[in-house]
């Protein structure tokens, strides 16, 4: 059982460690090289680099330093050795990466370069994400702000992200181009991560209004193989009562669920809404530790 959990966290590590590394890459061999940037920590240094001269792998550790240290002091020992770990690593690569001048790739069509390093981006930071992992920087200003103001994570990513890429503006040499594809890049980033962590796993929620909600509903649980509830409705304009069916898929199964709603009832209303995460059986587990947890129990009990 302790090699298993030994091994587990060995992979995991392995895994943010190859993350962080074409995390740093997107940036030191495709978007610095090329004059671009984005937004985050990394896309401030980019651009306090454009502007003063000082690399990126002197002001990334210093910067993701200070934010640590204000995350300690204001929401206390709320970051895991794996935070510490991908920050403290990302920073040598900032600052090792560069002395490899072989591994710049050159383009001329920034275009490219935005979306290949946005690309790369996001399948490092996902890779880090999925093993418990982070980055530090804006992450933390977020969850400092969260904690004493009601603003939203997302929020606060989307406001550090225009500001810090408006600051382009100001830096000599830069212009709207420049502010254009590194928005180009944060956008083909956001859609990447989300992609990375959820993949195939996707799930959409569907509402059917019709008048044939039974025939419809017996035919995609005995036909389509997914769970169907029947929720209580009024129709205000007929006051007429019916029912709404409930139906939670995947997201590739959407347009199979939809043509044999419509070749039942070409009339039928539907809904449709993305679920980010859907827990139970046919989808994902909770991950709780609680059965590991009662499974230890019982083994006691037995000994």
């Amino acid at each position: 059982m302790k090699t298993n959990k030994i091994l587990g966290v060995l992979w995991d590590y392995f895994l943010m460690t190859i993350g962080s590394l074409i995390f740093c890459m997107a940036w030191t061999s495709f978007v610095i090289p090329n004059g671009l940037a984005s937004g985050g920590l990394t896309g401030f240094c980019t651009i306090l680099q454009y502007g003063t001269g000082i690399p990126v792998g002197v002001t990334y550790p210093i910067l993701n330093v200070a934010l640590l240290l204000l995350g300690f002091l204001a929401l206390g020992k709320g970051f895991g050795f794996k935070t510490i770990y991908v920050i403290a690593l990302t920073s040598v690569l900032f600052d090792v990466l560069p002395m490899f001048p072989q591994l710049e790739v050159m383009m001329d069509e920034k275009l490219l370069v935005a979306l290949v390093g946005a690309a790369l981006e996001s399948v490092g930071i996902g890779l880090v994400l999925l093993r418990g992992g982070s980055t530090g920087g804006t992450d933390i200003i977020a969850m400092m702000i969260n904690k004493y103001w009601p603003v939203s994570p997302g929020r606060v990513y989307l406001i550090t992200d225009l500001v810090i890429i408006s600051s382009l503006l100001f830096v000599p040499g830069k212009g709207l181009v420049d502010m254009i594809y590194a928005y180009v890049m944060m956008l083909g980033f956001s859609f990447g991560v989300d992609y990375v962590l959820l993949g195939n796993k996707s799930s959409v929620q569907i509402l059917v209004f019709s008048s044939k909600y039974e025939e419809i509903a017996n035919h995609i649980i005995h036909n389509l193989d997914r769970g169907v509830t029947a929720l209580q409705s009024v129709g205000w304009y007929s006051q007429k009562e019916s029912k709404v069916l409930l139906i939670v898929a995947r997201k590739q199964q959407l347009n199979g669920v939809i043509n044999e709603i419509k070749n039942i009832d070409r009339n039928a209303f539907i809904s449709v809404s993305t679920a980010m995460s859907v827990f139970g059986e046919g989808f994902e587990e909770v991950k709780t530790g609680l059965k590991l947890k009662k499974n230890n129990k019982e083994q006691k009990t037995e000994d």
